[in-house]
């Protein structure tokens, strides 16, 4: 009897081991490392590195919680391709500091600043021609501006002498918040406190309101829940139309600050992909060149589920003002016809407004009010993704 009943275990222990054997052959190893990375850590040398080096290329994105550490994110999932190319998205402090990491920075190839940025270190006398030293690849999205107060301020004027948080001094939005104030004759007493604390402090009642510019869906607003609290309107006034856009927020887009069925009008600024003015016989060039043919070429994901919003505003081919774009960028555009496309729609454009087109009387003029239309079409479809 005891030999039957060991000879029952040991069949049943045999069959345990061969199905877990074949188990471990057919079941994914969720800690299992791929051929590319098992060669790298075996057979790894001088030459493995500067393969490595040469096909990676380095975007400083923007702080937690921001919608460059997205875009960041997006760029390295779809475009990162083995060891022909990868994209290393590096969180950053904001636009500021990344213009000087752009400029500085070792290692750094590419970076998402805000339009104002540049213009606002030259006029304030801490930079010179610093638009020459840029390129950029495109322009991105519009970012909306923020103003998180009590419900007891109705009107932005009303900040005037408060304490008011806009984020870190090395980011973009005391840039943007400075522009905006100083134009608008509003003197606020600004402190620099990084997002989430500057909010819970506002909670507290230690600051009168917080300052944001992100694009919507901005996760710092969206997280924010209080409802002693909502997002003051700011008018799209004559002082802030030469380097802001309109914007309008709704209750879909912030639910938790923002009544049902409501909206609260805002402006906003235009992001840009931009790179230090390479030339183009060296190495940081033949990168960006890289980036740019496949960052163009698989654009169209990038305007699907499951990528940002944004990128739905994004149109490569829309011209920014004051800056030069990258020549390479320029050239791809050209070669794949995405001018073409938007001269054809320029052409009928002129066909249906016959007095515009009568004001046309130069090559030069033409090309003028081309560039116009260009922009005038990327600001209507951004607007048209806001509502």
């Amino acid at each position: 009897m005891r030999h039957l009943l060991g000879m029952a275990l040991f069949a049943i222990t045999v069959a345990c081991s061969n199905t877990a054997a074949k188990a471990a052959e057919t079941e994914y190893d969720p800690a299992k490392v791929s051929e590319s990375l098992k060669a790298i850590f075996q057979f790894g040398s001088v030459a493995t590195k500067q393969a490595l080096n040469a096909n990676t290329v380095t975007l400083i994105s923007g702080t937690i919680g921001g919608t460059y550490v997205q875009f960041g994110a997006d760029l390295a999932s779809v475009l990162d391709d083995g060891n022909k190319l990868r994209v290393l998205p590096i969180v950053g402090r904001g636009s500021v500091q990344s213009v000087a990491d752009i400029l500085f920075l070792q290692g750094v190839d590419l970076g998402i600043v805000r339009a104002d940025t540049l213009d606002y270190l030259e006029k304030k006398g801490f930079a010179k021609d610093i638009k020459k030293q840029f390129t950029y690849v495109t322009k991105l999205y519009n970012e909306e501006m923020y103003v998180l107060a009590s419900k007891s301020v109705t009107n932005i004027s009303q900040l005037n002498g408060k304490k008011v948080s806009v984020d870190l001094p090395n980011g973009g939005t005391f840039v943007t918040a400075a522009v905006v104030f100083e134009r608008l004759g509003i003197k606020p007493n600004f402190v620099y406190i990084e997002q989430r604390i500057a909010m819970e402090k506002m909670r507290n009642g230690e600051i009168d309101a917080v300052i944001a510019v992100g694009g919507k869906p901005y996760k710092s607003v969206s997280n924010f829940n209080d409802n002693r609290f909502h997002l003051v309107p700011v008018d799209y006034s004559r002082p802030l139309q030469g380097d802001y856009l309109p914007a309008v927020l709704t209750s879909k887009d912030y639910p938790n600050l923002i009544a049902e069925g409501q909206k609260v009008d805002t402006i906003a600024v235009p992001a840009v992909l931009a790179a230090y003015n390479w030339a183009p016989n060296t190495e940081r060039y033949r990168k960006l060149a890289q980036f740019v043919d496949a960052f163009f070429t698989k654009f169209p994901t990038f305007q699907n589920p499951p990528f940002h919003p944004k990128w739905k505003e994004v149109s490569l081919s829309a011209p920014l003002p004051d800056w030069q774009r990258l020549p390479v960028a320029e050239q791809w555009l050209k070669s794949h016809n995405v001018e073409a496309v938007s001269r054809a729609r320029f052409d009928e454009f002129l066909k249906q407004s016959p007095t515009t087109a009568a004001s046309v009387k130069t090559d030069a003029d033409k090309e003028a009010l081309f560039k116009q239309f260009q922009a005038w079409e990327a600001e209507r479809s951004a607007r048209a993704q806001s509502r």
